[in-house]
């Protein structure tokens, strides 16, 4: 498809009990009819919570929902051939299929073993203690309800350069697991805040054991063979050596019968470390442009304070178009969630325009903005809160406009702190249009297109402007739109 278009299709709070596999199964024509051409769907494998893993708590790779493990078959999302089911009816309906790849950490150990740690300072993690701690802990995985099928590999201390817990004696902590197989301290090539952030949570895996490295490789293969996926999204990157997944996207690729969509989660709103990271895997994934989510969230709070000429400015899409996935929200920017920083629904279909209708990006649609969600949680204060996510009106038409107008040469007519516009040309085989979108009173903008648009008539797709504007021999017209808006300008002729 010339024109892209990727569904997140869960959120953090989504419910359990085996209904999500089934509901993509049933959502599929109307995705395709939309105008979403890939699915990114959550982590499929058993967590260390069973079947109300988000599966970010990965236990076992090679268990799809097929074995009791952690009490329960089927993972919170369904089971392996409802899983199996749910991408062949997306393919059916020629939709592309992401699946999640959570290798930075293994969670819910099967056994306790003997190891030797030493203290790590949480807000430094270069500091690493001399004593020497003999305790035990849980870094011994081997999955006794899958009995060796698909993979014999045991999981042990040699595997993992760190954990958070310890026993005999009892400690809580960022302990640092002295492995004279791996060498000293932490990977590099990972990111650089609290000094060193190679850990993040759980057993963390040790990249410099060839055998594990050999072992998510092989992984990589089965999960190909098994679900036939057209990609990955590869979770928590900035704490995953880009030495090693440089080497593992060269494997999968090479393995894949076709090209795979890879892009990666390095959430950072620094554009110099995504640039940097891109640079360190020679370009071989796209990346999620996290300082556009955060200037969409931080426009959405500031209302017509915000200057919207400036909302590219210093992120990913702007410096790096081609390895850049733009979206608007994602699980972990949800209220209630670790990164939290919502946009506001009166700005979401100005942010969703300004992603699906330029040519920049590939941008992604966010769940809960398409269906909705609604969910209860404990915050950081300790209260307990209900949150709404309400479905983002005029998104479908958003998509869908992208695939019938988002075509041809870009102009930008950034020049103006409220109101902003872009127009696309088209080409001989697909038409164009004119945005206009203002986070403050109703906007209007007076544009030459050109002599090819002269003498037409528009009308706004979205129907949020019901007038008719005329250009003049030479393409030139005021186009308008209602105050905290969009609208999208196409000739009459095409609709």
């Amino acid at each position: 498809m010339n024109n892209p278009v990727i569904l997140q299709c869960f959120h953090w709070y989504y419910p359990g009990g085996g209904q999500l596999w089934q509901e993509v199964s049933q959502r599929a024509p109307h995705l395709q009819e939309t105008g979403i051409s890939m699915v990114w769907l959550p982590p499929a494998y058993k967590g260390s919570s069973g079947g109300y893993s988000a599966g970010y708590d990965s236990y076992d790779l090679f268990d799809l929902g097929e074995f009791d493990q952690k009490g329960s078959v089927a993972t919170k999302y369904g089971d392996k051939q409802q899983l199996l089911d749910a991408i062949a009816a997306l393919q059916q309906h020629h939709i592309a299929v992401l699946m999640d790849v959570v290798v930075n950490h293994k969670m819910g150990a099967d056994e306790k073993e003997p190891v030797r740690v030493n203290r790590v300072n949480p807000d430094d993690r270069t500091l690493i203690a001399d004593e020497v701690i003999e305790c035990e802990a849980w870094t011994r995985y081997t999955f006794p309800g899958r009995s060796g099928k698909y993979s014999q590999f045991i999981w042990d201390f040699r595997c993992f350069s760190g954990i958070d817990h310890i026993e005999n004696p009892d400690e809580d902590g960022i302990f640092k697991i002295i492995n004279d197989y791996t060498g000293d301290g932490w990977n590099d090539q990972v990111d650089d805040e609290l000094g060193n952030f190679d850990y993040l949570m759980g057993e963390n895996i040790d990249f410099r054991n060839r055998a594990v490295t050999e072992e998510i490789k092989y992984w990589a293969r089965w999960m190909l063979s098994q679900t036939h996926c057209n990609g990955f999204r590869l979770d928590a990157v900035k704490h995953i050596p880009a030495w090693f997944y440089k080497e593992w996207i060269d494997h999968v690729q090479d393995v894949a019968p076709e090209p795979l969509f890879i892009v990666a989660e390095y959430w950072s709103h620094e554009v110099d470390k995504l640039q940097q990271y891109i640079s360190q895997v020679e370009g071989k994934t796209m990346l999620f442009d996290a300082p556009l989510q955060m200037k969409f969230h931080e426009a959405s709070r500031s209302g017509r304070d915000y200057d919207m000429s400036q909302i590219f400015t210093d992120t990913l899409v702007e410096a790096d178009p081609f390895h850049a996935v733009t979206l608007v929200a994602n699980h972990d920017t949800q209220p209630l969630q670790s990164l939290e920083a919502p946009v506001e629904p009166w700005f979401k279909p100005l942010a969703y325009a300004l992603i699906l209708l330029r040519e920049n990006g590939v941008p992604s649609v966010f769940y809960p903005d398409l269906f909705g969600a609604s969910y209860e949680d404990t915050g950081g204060d300790g209260n307990s809160y209900q949150i709404e996510m309400p479905i983002i009106h005029q998104l479908d038409a958003l998509i869908q406009a992208r695939q019938r107008f988002a075509h041809g040469v870009q102009t930008l007519w950034f020049d103006h702190p409220n109101c902003i516009a872009f127009s696309r040309s088209g080409t001989e085989e697909a038409p164009g249009c004119v945005v206009v979108i203002s986070n403050g009173d109703d906007g209007e903008k007076t544009l030459t297109l050109g002599e090819n648009y002269g003498q037409k008539t528009w009308r706004d797709f979205l129907g949020n402007r019901e007038e008719t504007i005329a250009t003049d021999e030479q393409g030139s017209a005021t186009f308008t739109c209602n105050g905290a808006s969009v609208s999208i300008w196409v000739m009459e002729e095409v609709l």
